[in-house]
């Protein structure tokens, strides 16, 4: 895509998932990419293996690529990051927001420590790292793009996962009123709404085909997102033929969030 080739781009999350399609996304665009992971041990090993398969695919596209550990909840290992993306690849020119998770349960029973847990990824550790990137971008006096990867359910609310529903939606806002503020700097902020998408997280439902079946049953399209589709529209929107796109959101879900139920009439006519 236009205006990607020799990107510096930072994707937190870039370990699995829709991050890794991401990551993999931009290294085909010939960017060069950090990638954030948060590892335990096993999670390191494991992490460890997917670089792996990152290094065949992108010396191949000639781009460098870093890993960098960093808990997205924590303070200390963002600037951490930050100062290992800017000393090895220079100041960033797209940060990808997508490190997040979600602990279910009914809303009355949800622990403080559990929704402070979720709040603490998911939404506060997306402005750390887009302040941490707009520092860089200013600093080095260029333009820059920051991407959150946000969810249906900054729109749609999703009962049993409070703090879930409650990080998108102030992602929703956290990307509009970024957006306003530095739009005279140079700095594009818009966010991706991905919808029902197959990914290792959500295996309990895509390889269970009564699972699977009630939940394409509410896409209008009839099935789920990939990553790479996630992936793609995310690269649309760091390019340069986006240029004119700031403060939205992009939902990528395959109409779900047009009300599905309304296909059919159901009032009087």
């Amino acid at each position: 895509m236009n205006g990607l080739r020799g990107k510096n781009v930072l994707v937190t999350g870039g370990s699995s998932g829709i991050g890794q399609a991401i990551a993999v996304r931009f290294a085909k665009e010939g960017c060069n990419v950090a990638i954030n992971y948060r590892s335990s041990l096993e999670e390191a090993q494991k992490t460890h293996a997917m670089f792996h398969d990152y290094e065949g695919q992108m010396e191949d596209m000639d781009v460098k690529h870093i890993p960098v550990r960093a808990d997205i909840s924590k303070e200390e290992d963002i600037l951490k990051m930050f100062a290992t993306t800017l000393a090895e690849m220079g100041p960033l020119d797209v940060l990808i927001n997508n490190a997040g998770f979600q602990i279910s349960g009914n809303s009355h029973e949800i622990t403080t420590d559990a929704f402070d847990r979720v709040i603490a990824t998911n939404l506060r550790g997306a402005y750390l790292c887009a302040r941490e990137a707009i520092k860089q971008m200013l600093d080095a006096n260029k333009p820059g793009v920051i991407i959150n990867i946000s969810s249906v359910h900054q729109e749609i609310p999703k009962p049993r996962f409070i703090g879930y529903s409650v990080s998108k939606g102030g992602m929703e806002n956290l990307t509009r009123t970024l957006a306003l503020e530095y739009a005279g700097r140079g700095i594009r902020v818009n966010a991706i709404g991905p919808g029902a998408t197959i990914t290792p997280i959500n295996r309990a439902w895509v390889d269970d085909p009564e699972k699977r079946a009630m939940v394409e049953m509410h896409i209008p399209m009839g099935r789920a997102g990939t990553a790479e589709e996630m992936a793609g529209v995310t690269a649309f929107l760091a390019s340069d033929d986006a240029a004119y796109i700031t403060g939205q959101t992009l939902f990528v879900d395959g109409g779900l969030t047009l009300y599905p139920d309304f296909r059919t009439a159901w009032s009087s006519e």
